[in-house]
């Protein structure tokens, strides 16, 4: 084979490999917009994404329905998503830039806030109910499944009767608050494991850690 050749097929191999969508994944952090819910509980979603883009020196960008940017893995493409269309409408976010990108729902990772785990635990799962949180529950309603990968970051459920919504939409306390970049650091690894290993090696190694 000529070395035209060579040259036409190899960037032909290369393009091809761009383009594939089981090396193109989409992180979906969720949370709401607006400097009221920067520190809030419910918007862990948006800081996890936050701490891997500051750790990669990568500047998000507001596009349609969300603040995007992208992450290279070793040859995968990785779009980091912060939906703007608050935390109840989070699955239209989700299916728009699934749709536009071409992604298959094998290589989606939502990961939010859980009242049901301690503080900072990590809990991985490729399916489950919306445990009656809203973005959850978007996203089954829209993606019309309830299997589909999340990410459940803890923070506790110190709240008493009829108190939750201020829990959730409420800041860190001075305790959480000093654990919280340690724990934010680990959550943020779980990104590049999930693409780089996969969804079941990725539980196995964070799991309530």
């Amino acid at each position: 084979m000529s070395a035209i050749f060579k040259s036409f097929f190899a960037k032909k191999s290369t393009y091809l490999e761009e383009v594939n969508p089981m090396k193109k994944y989409l992180i979906v952090g969720l949370g709401n917009i607006g400097p009221e819910y920067a520190q809030t509980r419910h918007n862990i979603g948006f800081k996890v994404l936050d701490t891997l883009a500051n750790k990669e020196n990568l500047s998000f960008e507001t596009v349609k329905l969300g603040d995007v940017c992208t992450h290279k893995v070793k040859g995968r493409s990785v779009l980091l998503l912060k939906p703007s269309t608050y935390m109840n409408l989070s699955g239209k976010a989700l299916k728009f830039w699934m749709d536009k990108e071409n992604i298959p729902l094998e290589n989606i990772l939502v990961i939010t806030d859980d009242i049901n785990l301690d503080f900072g635990t990590i809990r991985i799962k490729t399916k489950g109910t919306n445990g009656g949180h809203n973005g959850l529950k978007d996203i089954q309603n829209t993606l019309n499944t309830s299997e589909y990968n999340r990410f459940r970051f803890g923070v506790g459920a110190d709240f008493g009767k009829g108190k939750q919504v201020d829990y959730v939409l409420g800041k860190w306390n001075d305790e959480e608050k000093a654990a919280l970049k340690e724990r934010l650091e680990r959550a943020s690894a779980v990104i590049d494991s999930f693409v780089l290993s996969g969804i079941k090696i990725t539980m196995n190694e964070f799991n309530n850690t």
